[in-house]
């Protein structure tokens, strides 16, 4: 079974090209496994990594803590708690299940990407008039509405919402490894370039008044204990029936209750939440009716199929199988300058393919299948093939008037940055890319 999951999480880690990725699996509400594939120094199974959306989970079961209290109903609108907010008519209930009618973003600069604004600024700018639907005429996320949300926490709390998040959630469930920044044992965000495979640092904003949608850090251990009591609660956090009811489809909604996401995996019905923030991604998913879960965490922008990580490890990884592809990492040799300018989308006629800068060569694939067409290595002045029908010949540039990079030969084969370009005089016409 361990190396079931090792696979699986090594075939995550290439497949998605991520620097690196930790996850932990479940059973019957009993930790089993955990492990994590890194490319980066420092960084291990025991490292925090941002959490994203998943943070969302937790201001819905604030809300609902108030309302189990009697201090609000869900029916009744976020204007009662915070009048000063432009969509003071929707409900805490559409908020919830984003049925509002909201933007998905608040007015301003991308809140992911820079510190966020104290919460009378917030609601200024968003006065309501980036409304896109009718209250419960259609699911449109928001992340908005959770910033909504997590105002009125700390309303009717007195005290803010992270204060909130500390007291009534992480310590009640010891999650002494969920923090609001980022601590000192954490895995670095980045963004993996498409084509040269080198990473970039991606900011740790503090969000400010949009917390309660994203901010949160964790570790994939800290996450199955949230996992579990989404599952079966806990009497000084929320008790099941509450749980059983966030856990249901809320109408018009798409798959989705109140805070908490709905998602089939074969026969199972499982509930919990995807996550992302510049530089991270994350999934986390419970089967209520048996506690199997699955936390996955990775620090890269884009890369994990987080709907798909669940079904991975608790139904696919019940075997040894080898891994999907081989281990990815990072480009560590610079990109020679005749080479950057290479990289990117080319077209051989109408066909697409991907030129890559790996290891030290230059990978062509097929942008229709992923499979790898041409190999490419350095030799002195000349970019020369490697692999592939175009073995032994050599890659040629040619420019325009200007000096600009207007298209790639090798062999009479003729590449251009847009289908059949005009400006291209293409010898022959396009030969057949027959394979010995």
């Amino acid at each position: 079974m361990r190396q079931g999951y090792d696979d699986t999480l090594a075939s995550l880690q290439g497949a998605g090209r991520l620097p690196s990725v930790s996850a932990a699996v479940a059973r019957g509400g009993e930790p089993v496994w955990q492990g994590c594939v890194s490319a980066m120094p420092g960084v291990d199974v025991h490292s925090a990594y941002r959490i994203g959306s998943i943070t969302k989970t937790m201001t819905a079961v604030l809300v609902l803590q108030l309302r189990d209290e009697g201090r609000c109903s869900l029916d009744e609108p976020i204007g009662r708690f915070v009048p000063e907010a432009g969509y003071a008519e929707v409900t805490l209930r559409e908020l919830l299940a984003h049925t509002g009618g909201l933007q998905s973003e608040p007015v301003g600069p991308w809140w992911e990407r820079v510190d966020g604004p104290a919460v009378a600024e917030l609601l200024l700018a968003n006065d309501g008039s980036g409304r896109v639907a009718g209250r419960g005429e259609f699911f449109h996320y928001s992340n908005l509405g959770f910033a909504l949300l997590g105002e009125a926490v700390a309303r009717l709390r007195g005290q803010t919402w992270w204060d909130a998040v500390r007291a009534r959630v992480l310590e009640p469930l010891a999650m002494t490894a969920t923090s609001y920044g980022p601590p000192t044992h954490h895995a670095p965000g980045h963004s993996v370039d498409q084509f040269a495979h080198t990473l970039s640092a991606e900011p740790h904003a503090d969000t400010g008044a949009m917390a309660p949608a994203g901010q949160l850090w964790s570790t994939v251990a800290d996450l199955l204990r949230w996992a579990d009591f989404l599952a079966a609660g806990h009497p000084g956090v929320l008790g099941a029936d509450t749980l059983a009811e966030m856990a249901t489809h809320a109408e018009p909604a798409d798959a989705y209750g109140l805070g908490l996401r709905l998602l089939d995996v074969g026969a199972r019905a499982m509930v919990g939440h995807t996550g992302s923030m510049p530089g991270f991604q994350a999934s986390l998913f419970v089967d209520r009716a048996t506690r199997d879960a699955v936390a996955v965490l990775t620090n890269a922008t884009t890369g994990l199929r987080a709907e798909h990580a669940p079904g991975a490890f608790l139904d696919g990884a019940v075997a040894p199988a080898p891994p999907w592809t081989p281990p990815w990492t990072p480009s560590s040799v610079p990109v020679p300058g005749r080479v950057a300018e290479v990289l990117g989308l080319w077209f051989w006629g109408n066909t697409a393919f991907t030129f890559e800068w790996v290891g030290g060569e230059l990978l062509a694939h097929d942008l229709r299948t992923g499979e790898l067409h041409e190999r490419f290595v350095i030799r002195g002045d000349d970019v020369v093939g490697a692999q592939g029908y175009h073995r032994g010949e050599r890659l040629v540039t040619h420019r325009d008037a200007a000096g600009g990079l207007l298209s790639l030969e090798c062999a009479t084969f003729v590449y251009t940055r847009v289908p059949y370009d005009a400006r291209v005089t293409i010898p022959g016409g396009h030969p057949s890319p027959e394979r010995p």
